[in-house]
């Protein structure tokens, strides 16, 4: 009798035990509810999560995936109220993941994901040294889940993101590097997330469009490789029409590498069900899509738009200093001067173009016509017409020594970007020479465009030295920024 009774006790313990158990399942209905949220279907997203908690109360992928839901909502949107109630359950999520199987390659790697989630979101609300640690508790985490399963894939999303940013950290984030105590090296975390990009891996397929985003912005924006981006968003038959993560990605990188007729067409052309998430950020992008062909009145209602409906301080100064250029340029004096006193008043100077917007505020000054218009046309691509501005006009046209720094500049970089690369240096030098202690950026990304002219070039050691001289340059507009990109350029060249 009492070995019966102890024998029941035993086995009703470890049944406790066992269906307390927290696990890692990433199951179909959690595959189903990642694809919905990753294409901006939050509430089916949602809908599903709850449905994967129904069917296993003690799985933890469920938890993971409410992270990417936040994500998306405090990222997008920056709303301070809403960061202040979900703040707690970031970190309530981070004890519950802690509470799965170890042996598991899951437990790391969901980890570090949410503590990279959670850093993005801190950034967005000045918590620069939360973020600092808690990246630094990423990077732990995965290169610890690579050495423990070498063979699964999505590590190497995280460690290889982390490997390139690290490398690249400019000197006014210095601290960031410092406080987290970490290295990394470009070459090694581009490769890694290219070879994630490319892979036929299950688990790089699950992820496959998280990796394609963060393949394709860092491939552009610190790798240089801005045609390999594009190529692989058409050979790679990205979803730009009904997941609305990757046609944002697709739209932004467009605007940003000057092709707006195919930015537009991704913008108009997608999905427009109820289903997806409703983002003021399609506004934004629109509104640079009109001012760089200087439909300024429609550029000017989509600016109105974006900033009505957006709650957060990144990038507003900045998107109020393009609005008063919009009426600028109509000749409406009143409201771009109601605009520029909002640049005072509203957003934060977090960002490096914030900081700009500012400092354009508080001088007084407005633009000069010719300037400010080949400046859009150049911008959105229109290289001729942006030429064509220009045209006629000496650097004694202008009575400024900023405006007369750049002309030079501006002309360097239409140059440029037409391909004239004998022009574009000239320009580009006369530029450095004018501006070389201005606290105006246009001397420094001079140096930039040369280093990046000579890399193309395979003048590697030409390259390397304007991109010295970028990083030389102290105190101008956009300084970390600007070195971010000549530390990429070094890195790049010295490999």
């Amino acid at each position: 009798m009492a070995k019966r009774y102890i024998a029941s006790v035993v086995f009703l313990f470890f049944s406790v035990v066992l269906k307390a158990e927290k696990v890692y399942e990433f199951n179909s209905t959690c595959q189903q509810a990642y694809q919905e949220i990753i294409k901006l279907k939050i509430n089916n997203g949602i809908a599903l999560i709850e449905k994967a908690k129904q069917q296993n109360p003690n799985n933890l992928i469920p938890i993971f995936l409410e992270n990417y839901v936040d994500l998306v909502s405090l990222f997008f949107n920056e709303d301070a109220a809403e960061y202040a109630i979900k703040k707690p359950r970031l970190n309530e999520r981070i004890k519950l993941l802690e509470e799965g199987q170890q042996n598991s390659p899951f437990y790391r790697y969901c980890l570090s994901t949410v503590y990279v989630q959670k850093a993005f979101i801190e950034i967005k609300f000045a918590e620069n040294w939360r973020a600092s640690w808690d990246i630094r508790k990423a990077y732990i985490l995965v290169k610890d889940n690579k050495k423990l399963f070498p063979t699964f894939a999505p590590n190497d999303l995280i460690y290889g993101s982390l490997q390139t940013v690290i490398a690249t950290i400019p000197s006014g984030y210095s601290f960031f590097a410092n406080l987290v105590g970490l290295s990394g090296t470009m070459d090694e975390g581009m490769t890694l997330l290219r070879n994630i990009a490319y892979s036929n891996d299950p688990y790089a397929k699950l992820f496959s469009s998280e990796s394609a985003l963060t393949y394709c912005y860092l491939a552009y924006h610190i790798a240089n490789k801005k045609a390999d981006v594009f190529n692989f968003i058409q050979s790679r038959k990205l979803d730009l029409v009904n997941n609305h993560l990757m046609a944002y990605m697709a739209a932004n990188l467009a605007i940003t590498d000057k092709r707006i007729d195919m930015s537009r067409s991704i913008i108009l052309d997608r999905n427009k069900s109820t289903e997806y998430y409703n983002l003021p950020i399609w506004d934004y992008e629109m509104a640079f899509i009109k001012l760089y062909h200087l439909e300024t009145q429609e550029a000017a209602s989509y600016y109105e738009g974006y900033l009505a409906r957006f709650k957060g301080n990144f990038y507003v100064k900045d998107t109020y200093l393009k609005l008063s250029w919009c009426y600028y340029l109509e000749g409406n004096t009143k409201a771009a001067e109601a605009a520029r006193q909002n640049i005072l008043k509203k957003g934060s100077t977090d960002t490096d173009a914030d900081k700009q917007a500012l400092k354009d505020a508080k001088s007084g000054v407005w633009p000069n016509i010719a300037l400010l218009k080949a400046r859009m046309l150049s911008d959105g691509g229109y290289y001729q017409e942006a030429l064509n501005m220009l045209t006629g006009k000496t650097g004694n046209s202008f009575t400024t020594d900023a405006d007369k720094l750049e002309y030079q500049y501006r002309l360097g970089r239409i140059y440029d970007d037409l391909g004239k690369n004998d022009e574009a240096i000239r320009y580009y030098t006369v530029a450095i020479t004018l501006g070389l202690n201005s606290k105006e950026y246009y001397a420094a990304r001079a140096a930039l465009q040369v280093g990046e002219i000579y890399e193309r070039e395979s003048k590697k050691k030409l390259a390397i030295d304007f991109f010295e001289k970028c990083l030389s340059m102290k105190n101008h507009e956009y300084k970390n920024s600007l070195d971010q990109k000549a530390k990429a350029g070094i890195e790049r060249c010295g490999n």
